[in-house]
């Protein structure tokens, strides 16, 4: 899709159909909908007054305007509804633009222009959030199918922001061009089936991602996983016949070639479990087929380095992604076995369908191993966290309140919604062994909390927060703005974090620790 900008007029954008923002509640006798509407030929009055639309949330009407060309150049208007024009911020223009582009791709619209109408805000910022809505709108999950797939496109996208500075326009629609990209690679991966997304695809994907972009990269093959001690991600690893993965991607800034002592050095951690079967606490069959997503936190690492890499901020940031499947034969780990993690430590493991915090355990040590001072882990860790909180918020905890603050506050910002569990000291002795110093599950009650806490363990020494992501990561439903199936969730809020982290440490001369 070729992406343009204009700070022109929006009568005109040189587009088959206008994508137009409108409040609820909002009438078309002042400011810019009585300008719409005098050029539209009274048509927008005539559909607000008749309440063909109210201007709640996704609402749509989608109208023919005069063939004689009236006012506007444009040969179709569509009114997208945003709600409350109080709570319009940029999370809500890049659901508009999301909603826009796909009404309209469904009416074989091949050129649209977006006018998003958040008044002062900064252009970068409005764009930005236009063109990243509008390219995840674009997503969907029918990769695999032969009949009934969408193959309508949208060929071209004009943002329009009246009297807003061009260069502004661009820098953030470039931006926004990235972030959409991005994240729809991690919905990608996250869609693909177990066959077509073992550990080596998905290893090699993280290569092909690293050649395109300039990252360094560091796959750990059995071996050398091995060679580190890594007996919890092993221990996951066993039942499989498809050999394990650990994929060690590095962004550096422009002339930096390594991490100095005490440099705040920030390390994102996915859990890469390409197919999850529970191991030999294996699961029911019913739904199993979605635990192909269960490498999502992974996947989310990926779509983030491989925007980082191309948006340059100037903080060094680490991605480590240990990835395996859980699969049940005769050389799985048994529940009540034993192993030994990279640390040390010693697990007994009760449950192994409980096999995420396994992984990650060792992958956060690893982190730690090198140089890592800050640690964002993700993972679809939890049925619990489901029950919990449902689909709507992602459950965090932690070990650094600021550093939840912060994440919390980005996934605001980008319309993510992050909400922060406890993680007191008694959690931790619901993960107490008889005979080992822990165990990987702590009973039916708090299920999140204490899977948090057995990772915690490993984080001792670093800033560290932990997003489950198992109840966000995956639509049931379509959304106005989304397809169903694979969110992308966390992309956004993280690489937020990391743009918000790059200006302090502008400010504070070097560091991009919490302060």
């Amino acid at each position: 899709m070729e992406i343009q900008t204009s700070s022109g007029r929006f009568a005109e954008a040189d587009v088959w159909a206008l994508a137009v923002a409108v409040f609820k509640d909002e009438k078309a006798d002042e400011g810019f909908l009585k300008d719409l509407d005098a050029a539209a030929g009274g048509l927008v009055r005539a559909v607000l007054e008749s309440e063909e639309l109210k201007g709640k949330e996704g609402e749509t009407a989608y109208l023919h305007l005069s063939p004689s060309g009236g006012g506007i150049k444009a040969k179709r208007l569509l009114l997208v509804g945003v709600g409350e024009r109080a709570d319009y911020r940029a999370a809500q223009v890049s659901q508009f633009a999301g909603a826009a582009v796909r009404a309209l791709r469904s009416r074989s619209v091949k050129t649209v222009g977006l006018v998003p109408r958040l008044e002062g805000a900064d252009a970068a910022l409005v764009a930005s959030a236009s063109v990243e809505g509008a390219v995840m709108g674009l997503f969907e999950p029918d990769k695999y199918r032969t009949i009934e797939k969408e193959e309508r496109a949208v060929e071209r996208l004009v943002v329009v922001v009246e009297g807003a500075d061009g260069g502004a326009l661009r820098r953030g629609a470039e931006r926004g061009r990235i972030v959409g990209e991005s994240a729809n690679f991690t919905r990608d991966l996250a869609n693909e089936p177990g066959a077509y997304m073992t550990p080596t695809i998905m290893a090699e994907r993280a290569q092909g991602l690293a050649n395109e972009f300039g990252l360094e990269i560091d796959v750990l093959d059995q071996p050398r996983i091995e060679q580190e001690g890594m007996g919890a991600f092993l221990s996951v690893a066993r039942g499989s016949d498809q050999p394990p993965k650990m994929m060690v991607l590095k962004y550096m800034p422009d002339g930096k070639t390594g991490i100095e002592d005490g440099e705040d050095y920030l390390a994102l951690v996915g859990k890469g479990i390409t197919f999850d079967t529970g191991g030999i606490s294996i699961k029911p069959s019913e739904n199993m087929e979605l635990m192909k997503y269960d490498m999502t936190g992974g996947a989310t690492v990926l779509g983030v380095m491989r925007a980082v890499a191309q948006l340059k901020p100037p903080i060094p940031v680490l991605g480590v992604v240990p990835a395996t499947e859980n699969m049940p034969s005769g050389k799985a780990t048994k529940p009540g076995d034993v192993v030994r993690a990279m640390t040390g430590k010693t697990i007994e493991v009760i449950n192994t369908d409980a096999e995420g915090r396994l992984i990650l355990a060792d992958a956060v040590a690893y982190a730690k191993k090198l140089g890592a001072t800050r640690v964002i882990d993700m993972a679809t860790l939890t049925g619990a966290v489901s029950i919990a909180l449902g689909d709507v918020n992602t459950g965090i905890l932690g070990t650094d309140q600021e550093l939840i603050d912060e994440v919390i506050e980005s996934g605001r910002e980008v319309g993510e919604k992050f909400w922060q569990l406890p993680l007191d000291k008694e959690y931790t002795k619901q993960i107490k062994s008889d005979i080992a110093d822990i165990k990987n599950v702590g009973g039916r009650k708090a299920g999140t909390i204490t899977a948090a806490a057995f990772i915690k363990e490993f984080a001792d020494g670093i800033s560290w927060a932990h997003l489950d992501i198992a109840g966000t990561a995956w639509g049931d439903e379509a959304k106005p703005f989304r397809a169903k199936g694979p969110t992308g969730v966390a992309v956004r809020t993280l690489l937020n974090f990391i743009e918000r982290a790059s200006r302090r440490a502008a400010v504070n001369g070097g560091s991009g620790g919490e302060k």
